[in-house]
């Protein structure tokens, strides 16, 4: 039997790309490229969603020579142009998950932005006024839309390896270090269903800067934080996470 090849992976979040940020990310993104298999950037790619940012990001990435994954994050969306930031990473070669799949080597990727909305029995329930419920609706939907590309990947290999990308946490302990009353606003356990139940080796979600770079799901998968802002706090100085598969 061949012997199956490791795929090593980087993977970093809340880069919040600045105007003036050109020149910033050429080396990293060179560095990394001599480091691992595929790049993972988990969310808050731009600083406040503005074109101009996704363009420096852009115009970064061409130093960048391994296959990059990337979920958008609260602050894409915070001047409304989500759909140009995609078209302008999506051109930059960039593969935007949203529900979506795809595979790198012999390891299947799903992501989804997320959202918030609790943990475990402090989530929040589908009860009382409208936009009470709509918040709650919003995770439910993103979870059922990892769920969706994990069982696609599942009907191509049963056997294939699985990894997840996000922005919000899909647990409590990654976020912890963080004030608690926010918690809720920093994911949701909802999150987690899927990934406990399609048998995913790891995941990485960004959002919290202060929180805690490692925890596992109730049923053991491995779940990092991989905010810049945390790993930078642990002593990374490239700032990227490396997880071989």
């Amino acid at each position: 039997m061949a012997k199956k090849h490791k795929t090593r992976i980087a993977a970093v979040g809340d880069i919040h790309v600045h105007e003036e940020d050109s020149g910033k990310w050429t080396d990293h993104f060179k560095k990394v490229s001599e480091e691992a298999d595929v790049l993972l950037l988990c969310g808050d790619l731009t600083d406040t969603g503005r074109i101009s940012e996704a363009e420096v990001l852009a115009h970064e990435l061409k130093a960048c020579s391994i296959p990059v994954l990337a979920v958008l994050g609260n602050h894409d969306h915070d001047h409304d142009k989500v759909d140009e930031i995609s078209k302008i990473l999506k051109e930059a070669g960039v593969v935007l998950l949203d529900g979506d799949f795809t595979q790198v080597n012999d390891v299947g990727f799903a992501g989804v932005k997320g959202y918030g909305g609790g943990f475990d029995r402090y989530m929040l329930g589908m009860f009382g006024e409208k936009l009470n419920k709509d918040f709650v609706q919003e995770a439910v939907n993103e979870s059922l839309k990892l769920d969706a590309a994990l069982a696609h990947l599942d009907s191509e290999d049963p056997d294939m390896k699985k990894v997840v990308l996000l922005h919000y946490a899909p647990i409590r302990a990654t976020v912890e270090g963080e004030p608690e009353p926010i918690h809720p606003f920093l994911g949701c356990s909802r999150l987690a269903d899927p990934i406990n139940r399609r048998n995913v080796i790891a995941a990485f979600h960004g959002h919290a800067h202060v929180g805690t770079l490692e925890g596992e799901t109730s049923k053991g998968v491995k779940v990092f934080n991989v905010s810049k802002p945390i790993l930078q706090k642990a002593g990374y100085e490239l700032p990227f996470y490396f997880f071989e598969v």
